[in-house]
């Protein structure tokens, strides 16, 4: 009976893992993409030179 319930223990933990490195992965991804919008639609200043979108 012990060895069941770890075995059903370990699948439960491995099945978290695995669903939250997938919505790390998704969320990457469009910070990724937010990232690269970003950087091709910044604005130019008044001088006509292209400054940063981001604060930091």
């Amino acid at each position: 009976m012990v060895p069941l319930l770890l075995v059903l223990l370990l699948a439960l933990i491995l099945f978290g893992a695995g669903f939250a490195l997938k919505a790390l992965w998704w969320i990457a991804m469009i910070v990724l993409v937010l990232w690269l919008l970003g950087f091709v639609a910044r604005s130019a200043d008044s001088t006509g030179r292209k400054g940063r979108w981001y604060r930091w």
